[in-house]
């Protein structure tokens, strides 16, 4: 009993040093996008799942999880939660994956891009969240080439996005992190959603697949109602010749993150450790 208690205390104790460790850094100096004011994000009262749920954010951040002094890479990823564009699954989605890729020696930056259904203002936040950490990799230590964008859901949808849009300026410069590639490096989508949303199911329409889209991983399951969209966003990056890595499970449904008890969420993480390992390589 008395060992059990002294884990407690020392897991404890790690959790509040990470948490200390967590920054927050503002996407907009000034006004935000199409928006009148800036409040505080708002909880949603359902936790349902043990899910903590972002229901309203108006003034978009995004939180830094800097990897393990000694064993950081120089690669960093910006982790968008899925939720439908409605809400964002925080902790799920969001945190759970910061210290994951954390364990693996990866900075991670956590997106808390507008909702609820603000399309494209959180597009305009994932691109700017791209253009601050690439002006601030020497802060963190990693590759300006080396930021890459791993979405869930809704957040798979928004980093599909980023991932061919790039060269579409979706808002005013403000400043002059604004001049840099809003393009990520490479992209994982995890039961993204949304992607299949052209005729007959086909890619939808507003995103632009190509040979130059960034290299990108993706895993979804067949019994996952939006599971389309992982083949069809593959399909197309097949046909660009665009560089894919494309894993289609049997069960596992959707919105599991990486939480122990669903084979979906105990296989995608050890095959995209894998896939990233591509990135590892210090230049």
């Amino acid at each position: 009993m008395k060992k059990v208690f002294l884990l407690c205390i020392m897991m404890s104790a790690g959790v509040t040093m990470m948490a200390q460790q967590v920054k927050n850094i503002p996407l907009w100096p000034g006004n935000v996008p199409g928006e009148t004011v800036k409040s505080p994000m708002k909880t949603s009262a359902d936790n349902s799942g043990n899910v903590i749920r972002i229901s309203e954010v108006t003034d978009p951040f995004i939180s830094v999880f800097p990897a393990p002094a000694g064993s950081n890479k120089d690669a960093a990823v910006i982790v968008c939660p899925g939720g439908g564009y409605s809400i964002l699954a925080l902790d799920l989605e969001g945190t759970e994956i910061a210290k994951w890729l954390n364990s693996l020696g990866y900075t991670a930056f956590v997106l808390h891009y507008r909702v609820p259904q603000k399309q494209l203002g959180a597009l305009q936040d994932v691109q700017r969240a791209i253009r601050i950490v690439r002006s601030k990799a020497a802060d963190y230590h990693i590759n300006p080439e080396k930021i890459g964008v791993l979405g869930f859901s809704a957040g798979g949808s928004l980093s599909a996005r980023a991932s061919t849009l790039y060269d579409v300026q979706q808002y005013t410069p403000v400043d002059a992190a604004d001049q840099l590639s809003a393009k990520p490096s490479f992209a994982l989508l995890i039961y993204p959603a949304y992607l299949d949303k052209g005729a007959d199911r086909k890619l939808t329409p507003e995103l632009h697949v190509n040979a130059a889209t960034p290299p990108t991983f993706l895993f979804a399951t067949a019994d996952d109602t939006y599971g389309n969209s992982a083949l069809v966003m593959a399909g197309a990056m097949r046909d660009a010749k665009a560089p894919v890595e494309l894993h289609f499970y049997n069960k596992g449904g959707h919105g599991y993150g990486l939480r122990p008890g669903n084979p979906a969420a105990e296989a995608w993480p050890g095959l995209a450790q894998a896939w990233l390992k591509q990135f590892d390589k210090k230049d």
